[in-house]
Parts: C-alpha cells; sequence; structure tokens
C-alpha cells in the first residue's frame, strides 16, 4: 500500500524536531510606509538643498574665482587662493572685523544679562505675568522695519523722545545717535538688545522652570542666602541654555544686516560696517563676487572654530544635563 505525498505547504521538520515553514513562492505586498514618509519631507528636503546646500557650494567654488557679474558666467575666471590672500591684507575687511566683534562682543552678553533678569523676575507669581511674558517676547517677532523706523523717531537728534527727555533734564551736549559716527554703534547695540532680550528671557524661563526643587529646599534647610543658591544652583542649572542663546545670538547678530541697511546703511562714514555689510557692499555695489564669497568663507569658518570652542569649554559644567 502506497502513502500520498506529503503536502508541500507542510513544514519540514528538522534533525532536532523542530518544524518550520516553507519558503512561500508568492511576493508579499510592499509596505508603503517609507514612500510615504519620504513625500511628508520631499518639500522641505527640496527647499534645503536649493537654499542651503546650493548656496553653500556656490559660495565655495566662487571664492576660488574673480567674477564681477556684469560678464556673465563666461567671465568666471578661477585665480586660486588670491581672494584668501586679499582678505588677510585688507585694511576694510579688519576694521569691518573689529566693528563686528564690538558689536556681537558687547550686545550678546548684555542681552544675557538683561534676559536672565527678566526671566528671574517674570518667574514669579506676580498678577498679570502671562501678559508680561508676552509683552517683553513682542519685540523679538516685531518686523525689522518697525523696529527700525520706531527706533529712527525714538532717537531722532532733534526731535527724538530720548533727546527730549535728556534735554528736559537739563543735559546740553546730546547725542547724535545714528547720525553721529560716535553714537551710531551704540545705538545699534541699544536696539538690538530691545530686540532680542525677550527670546533671551524665554529661554531662560523654561530653563528655570526646569532647575531641581530639591536642591533649592535643601539650600534653604541649610540656611543659604539668595545669592548663594543662584550662584551654587540657579547658574550651573542654566549654564546650557547660557552657552545655548550665546552661540545662538552671537552668530545671528554679528550676521545683522537688515537694521544696518535699514538704519544706518553702514555709516556715518563707516563707523557701522560690519562684515555682513562688507560683503554685500562688495557683491552687490561692486561687483565682486568672488571676494566676498571669500569674505564670507573665513567669517564662516572663524565664527564656527569660535562656537566650537565656546561649546566644547561648558562640557561637564552644568548642574544636570
Amino acid at each position: 500500500m502506497t502513502t500520498a505525498p506529503a503536502s508541500t505547504s507542510a513544514a519540514a521538520p528538522t534533525a532536532s524536531g523542530a518544524a518550520f515553514p516553507r519558503r512561500r513562492t508568492g511576493r508579499a505586498p510592499s509596505d508603503p510606509r517609507p514612500i510615504v514618509g519620504w513625500l511628508f519631507i520631499a518639500p522641505n528636503l527640496v527647499g534645503v538643498l536649493l537654499f542651503t546646500f546650493v548656496p553653500l557650494v556656490s559660495v565655495v567654488l566662487l571664492s576660488f574665482t574673480e567674477w564681477n557679474l556684469v560678464s556673465g558666467i563666461e567671465g568666471i575666471e578661477f585665480v586660486g587662493l588670491d581672494n584668501f590672500l586679499f582678505v588677510l591684507q585688507d585694511p576694510t575687511f579688519w576694521r569691518s572685523l573689529l566693528i563686528t566683534v564690538v558689536y556681537a562682543g558687547v550686545a550678546v552678553p548684555l542681552t544675557l544679562a538683561v534676559g536672565l533678569l527678566l526671566a528671574i523676575a517674570l518667574n514669579r507669581d506676580l498678577p498679570g505675568r502671562g501678559m508680561l511674558r508676552a509683552c517683553f517676547f513682542i519685540p523679538y517677532i516685531v518686523n525689522i522695519v518697525a523696529i527700525g523706523m520706531t527706533w529712527m523717531m525714538l532717537l531722532d537728534p532733534s526731535a527724538g523722545l530720548l533727546n527730549q527727555f535728556l534735554g528736559f533734564f537739563g543735559a546740553e551736549s546730546l547725542p547724535g545717535w545714528f547720525a553721529s559716527s560716535r553714537w551710531a554703534l551704540p545705538a545699534l547695540i541699544l536696539v538690538t538688545i530691545w530686540a532680542q532680550a525677550g527670546y533671551a528671557c524665554l529661554i531662560y524661563l523654561s530653563a528655570l522652570q526646569d532647575a531641581p526643587e530639591q536642591l533649592y529646599e535643601a539650600a534653604r534647610i541649610d540656611g543659604a542666602g539668595r545669592w548663594t543658591m543662584f550662584r551654587s544652583i540657579t547658574w550651573p542649572s542654566l549654564l546650557p541654555a547660557s552657552v545655548f542663546l550665546l552661540i545662538t545670538l552671537f552668530v545671528g547678530i554679528s550676521q545683522s544686516f537688515g537694521m544696518i541697511a535699514l538704519i544706518t546703511n553702514g555709516g556715518p562714514g563707516a563707523s557701522t560696517t560690519t562684515l555682513s555689510f562688507y560683503m554685500y557692499q562688495t557683491s552687490f555695489q561692486f561687483y565682486r563676487f568672488g571676494y566676498a564669497s571669500a569674505v564670507g568663507l573665513v567669517t564662516f569658518l572663524g565664527i564656527f572654530v569660535l562656537m566650537l570652542v565656546m561649546w566644547r569649554a561648558q562640557r561637564g559644567r552644568a548642574l544636570h544635563d
């Protein structure tokens, strides 16, 4: 008597007695989720490629060339490292670098200090605290044109509200503010602090609310004062937020262009010509796109190295990560 052959769909036994299913001959349908995910990020990915990656590569390539735009694509001439060598010998570049360092080096620490004081004050249980937080944050999201026009009226040398206020108290030699080569940069620093302090306040507020409350309770039990608690608990817990603000504000303020172009146009003279405005003048006024690209690349590398040093210097010093 013969036995029927085993079904091909049956499991085949192994040497140990276990069975495993045979491989299916049919093809399983593909999972559409990866394709859907790529479709969702495609618009943003295309935007990053077109408006970030392509300009960055173009700047790197143009920095080794001499191109005045008027001559067209055929007028691009490869000059090697000549643009970078000229950057090191350019007195206008070094003057603009000094102005940028003073501008960002003064505005950033003062913005951090004002933002921290506002955050500590608004972190308490105050009446109308939510409205106050919104009022201090509004300048950060206001259009730069509105900010510039408002401060140009406030700091007008003859009819400005601030000079009228100073004159009311008997001040004789009133500052010229944006019309004076001596006062234009301090006035820009003042406007920058006013516009950016709300952003710093918001970041510090979130960090203060994340501070370990049990450490404050232990410090109060031990009889520690407010200054001791701030120095030993509050500031170390705010160190990551401070470094984040230091990096983002320094990058943003050192690359500030709109406010300078609107209010002072780099003047009077060249008293407010920062590196970003100098790159604009070199490229779109003098049509030296190759040299402007070299200045931009040198600026980018300098800021990147400085930010890397800042970031590594704070590692391991925070109260908690």
